[in-house]
């Protein structure tokens, strides 16, 4: 038996590279674990690599599901792509590249029809980590390249008359969040959906951020709430947003978080009540609680719930985020203020977008000339 057969037995190999990435194929595995036993010793290689699987184990804990997802979705994207065109899935030629954006905007959509510009370009995106966590080298200039002619194609697209994407989600407004108070039943789920709105729209929330609070990330101070917040999408970090009482108590955030905590503890097992259990549940028609929150289902609900109050335009999971950001701004908030509030870098480009929505009118350059 070779020393590589010897390890093979007793360290767990996976039997591909992971779409998430971070592990190594078997036949190269065995070559690492190979090389380190001729330097070191069995004992030594079966200590690395097990430390390579905590390594591997810590990679997968810590990325974000949305992102994992994403990077899982362009791969399956990609197969789908150089199957019908006949090419091998492990080459990210210039060529290649550049036929796969041009697809993508055409008929990739799995169901039929192209993606919107900007979903494309987060395939391609992921599309390149994937091939180069398979030891494919993409390099530089031909991903540059094919962004160039994603960005060709999508102008071509507009002198068509053809738009796609939803473009900007609608942001959230306090006239809004009054009448989603206001049509609110008198229920845990109507509590439950009061608490997610309010709080949410005051740090500035995606729906990833409430999907992912414990019970115990949120603190009640004699000022206010504090929101531990997990954040960053490659870079993590955890930034503590600070929610005072609102002077109206019928949109108080507050208020409705401490109301609906209260009901649930009244209402539901105790051990939806733990520190350590999702913040927000999913709660059913007969309300009982089925479980925590998803990201999916706090876009859903985000949706339901601006439906029912009936504002203008239907709310997104991400309406929330970008009503703080503009109704700051509008109010005359520092711009560093509502980075911090929101998480968001101080000089961030999406930031900035929101707020053109606002210095738009007030700034603009064609104001009171006539």
């Amino acid at each position: 038996m070779t020393v590589t057969e010897d390890l093979v037995g007793d360290v767990p190999l996976p039997a591909t590279a992971a779409p998430d990435g971070g592990t190594a194929a078997p036949s190269e595995r065995e070559e690492l674990i190979a090389r380190w036993a001729e330097r070191h010793g069995l004992d030594a290689a079966r200590r690395l690599a097990e430390a390579e699987d905590l390594t591997d184990a810590v990679a997968r804990r810590i990325t974000p599901a949305n992102t994992t997802d994403t990077y899982a979705k362009a791969w399956r994207t990609w197969e789908r792509f150089t199957a019908a065109q006949g090419l091998p899935p492990l080459e990210g030629s210039r060529g290649a590249l550049v036929a796969y954006v041009a697809w993508l905007l055409r008929e990739g959509q799995a169901r039929g029809g192209g993606y919107a510009p900007s979903s494309a370009g987060t395939i391609l995106a992921g599309t390149v980590v994937g091939l180069r966590r398979r030891g494919v080298t993409v390099g530089r200039d031909d991903q540059a390249e094919a962004r160039r002619g994603l960005e060709g194609l999508a102008v071509e697209l507009v002198k068509a008359g053809e738009r796609r994407g939803r473009g900007q989600a609608a942001g959230a407004t306090v006239g809004g969040l009054y009448a989603v108070v206001r049509a609110c039943p008198d229920t845990l789920a109507g509590a439950r959906d009061r608490a997610l709105v309010l709080t949410g729209f005051h740090y500035a929330a995606r729906a990833q951020d409430p999907a992912g609070l414990l019970a115990g990330d949120v603190a009640v101070r004699p000022q206010g709430l504090v929101v531990s917040i997990l954040t960053g999408k490659t870079k993590h970090s955890v930034r503590e947003a600070k929610i005072p009482f609102a002077r109206d108590p019928e949109v108080c955030p507050v208020l409705a978080w401490n109301t609906y905590r209260e009901r649930l503890a009244d209402e539901a097992e105790p051990r939806w009540s733990e520190p350590a259990a999702p913040a927000f549940v999913g709660i059913d028609r007969w309300g009982r609680v089925t479980g925590g929150m998803v990201p999916d289902s706090v876009t859903r609900a985000v949706k339901r719930i601006s439906e029912r109050a009936g504002v203008p335009v239907a709310w997104t999971g991400h309406s929330l985020r970008v009503g703080l950001a503009t109704t700051a701004r509008a109010r005359g908030k520092d711009a560093v203020a509502i980075a911090d509030q929101g998480g968001w870098a101080r000089h961030s480009r999406s930031m900035a977008g929101y707020f053109q929505r606002v210095d738009g009118w007030g700034d603009n350059a064609s104001a009171c000339l006539t």
